[in-house]
């Protein structure tokens, strides 16, 4: 099996718009996988995309992934279903990433999916609210359904759908034992039991897989340390340190999955917190950037540069200063604030938050998604929301690093766009970018808020996908292009190589269902009306000409 890695086709941003430049390795989480290039079109198509208008979604409440006109869309995998004689699709899937077998052929490939948390009701038959009694099977239910999938995919007159029973099919999860890529031991091991919490993502320059685990200390809890540095452990949501004694610390960092035979390792020199993704940047000397965000309120923006070619081990973490635009190092031998509470490097990359704070890191409105501009090179950081500090509809950040330099160690931060009904969207989450450099962005309200009308999201109604065209007459225009079903979210966005499928997850339908006998959402409608997290394939004529309106230009 052969795995090619592609440059990304960009254009120069202040140059002119016809002139195509190819940049170091560029991807991350969510974003446009490898594209290949767009062939040339005659001038009546040309003449054809010039007309194209997008016609936008009114915001919806209803039980259905609505479309706008000119996309549809296909199931390609759910919830329980069966990728190989023993192994199923897990839960609340995530950030999915597509890698071709061949260059030549973007129809037939690995899919890898992320299975961020589960909902026990629906997976082990438990209701927190009863209190009642738990077993160690309901928790080993739990623990399988978190963690990643990694199924092969081809299209087939325009479907994709699941290879039965291919080598490749498998579930890496809560019980998986992965290795530290680290010197030192963690908690008196280098090996930890699986992965959870796996909400957004990345790819390498090697074609490998980055699933990064978020809201960590809801399985398992955390350690936490008062003013004299005594530790103490903060109980969990889920209650699983009460059937297995792993500690927190083995949780909270980027994986890296190896498509072809599922090991897995943990980057310990990323730093633990909450991560949403990883977005990698390789060099030209082939050292790699990776730009990562804390998700929770007032925490931080991180990014890794290596010093070593390849490498997601030697290097120095930074955190981000955005008032005084400056990457502050997270280096424990050169920074005497971080000698002075912590015994080594290792600690102060497992406490990452305390040492940010020590350092004077700017706080943030939960940095979620990261992408980096295929046009400018800005990087874009999705700030979901803060109701702590009233910014309930979150904002996009822009980051111009010093001279385009992504091992700069200074930068400008800016506003790139603020959500809000003005601009017609609340609480950005993913982010994306088709082979145009068109931005695609996904809404995170959360269950809990949304279709309230006591509170500041009801105009938005459900969550939505939204394009945002870089061409054409819609050019800068915010346009909801797709609604999801009731209680969902949609996550995940990653285009196939040729631009013609969008691969997007559905996840948490019916999340507020009290009672499985009259659940919230019965999306994607199957025989037993339980709502069930699936993977999609969007596809239609619109998609694939938004994907080539940059052809109109220059």
């Amino acid at each position: 099996m052969k795995y090619n890695r592609r440059k990304f086709i960009s254009f120069i941003g202040k140059a002119s718009l016809g002139t195509m430049i190819t940049p170091p390795f560029l991807v991350g989480c969510g974003n446009t996988s490898n594209p290949s290039g767009l062939k040339e079109e005659s001038k009546q198509n040309l003449d054809s995309l010039k007309q194209l208008i997008l016609k936008a979604l009114p915001a919806s409440d209803q039980d259905d992934l609505l479309l706008t006109k000119g996309l549809d869309y296909h199931v390609i995998i759910k919830w329980g279903d069966k990728i190989n004689d023993e192994d199923t699709f897990g839960f609340n899937n995530d950030f999915t990433c597509f890698i071709p077998f061949d260059e030549n052929n973007p129809k037939d490939g690995l899919l890898w999916v992320n299975h961020e948390y589960i909902n026990p009701l629906f997976v082990s038959d438990y209701n927190k609210n009863l209190k009642q009694h738990r077993t160690i099977e309901q928790i080993n239910k739990e623990m399988y359904n978190v963690g990643g999938t990694i199924i092969r995919i081809k299209e087939e007159n325009g479907k994709w759908s699941v290879v039965e029973n291919d080598p490749h099919n498998r579930r890496i999860t809560a019980q998986t034992p992965i290795q530290l890529n680290w010197d030192s031991s963690i908690k008196e091991t280098s090996t930890v039991m699986g992965t959870l919490s796996n909400c957004s993502g990345g790819i390498t320059p090697w074609n490998t897989f980055l699933t990064c685990e978020e809201n960590y200390d809801a399985f398992f809890g955390e350690t936490v340390y008062d003013e004299n540095n005594v530790a103490t452990h903060k109980p969990s949501w889920y209650g699983w340190e009460n059937f297995y004694d792993y500690p927190p610390e083995h949780y909270g960092w980027v994986v890296e999955v190896n498509p072809k035979d599922g090991t897995a390792q943990k980057h310990i020199a990323l730093g633990r917190f909450a991560h949403e993704c990883c977005t990698l940047y390789e060099l030209s000397d082939k050292r790699v950037v990776a730009y990562t965000g804390d998700d929770k309120n007032n925490e931080h923006l991180y990014k890794f540069i290596s010093s070593e070619p390849g490498s997601l081990k030697e290097g120095t973490l930074y955190v981000a200063d955005t008032n005084k635009g400056k990457w502050l190092a997270l280096d424990w031998e050169n920074q005497s604030v971080l000698r002075n509470k912590f015994k080594d490097q290792t600690e102060v990359l497992i406490r990452a938050r305390e040492a940010a704070k020590l350092l004077g890191a700017t706080e943030l409105n939960r940095p979620e998604d990261i992408e980096i501009d295929p046009i400018t090179g800005n990087i874009l950081v999705s700030l979901t929301n803060n109701k702590s500090k009233n910014d309930f509809h979150g904002s996009i950040l822009k980051i111009e690093e010093t001279n385009g330099d992504f091992d700069a160690l200074s930068f400008k931060a800016s506003t790139y766009m603020a959500g809000g009904e003005e601009n017609g969207f609340s609480c950005p989450d993913n982010l994306a970018f088709d082979l145009s450099g068109n931005l695609w962005i996904t809404s995170d309200i959360s269950g809990s808020s949304m279709n309230k009308r006591d509170k500041p999201y009801m105009p938005f109604k459900n969550n939505s996908l939204f394009v945002i065209p870089r061409y054409g007459q819609d050019a800068g225009k915010i346009i909801r292009v797709a609604s999801a079903p009731r209680d969902a979210e949609l996550t995940g966005p990653w285009f196939s190589p040729d631009g013609k499928t969008l691969f997007l997850s559905v996840q948490h339908p019916g999340e507020q269902t009290m009672d499985l006998n009259n659940p919230n959402s019965t999306w994607p409608f199957d025989k037993d009306n339980i709502p069930k997290p699936a993977v999609v394939a969007i596809t239609g004529d619109l998609i694939e000409k938004i994907n080539k309106l940059k052809q109109i230009e220059g």
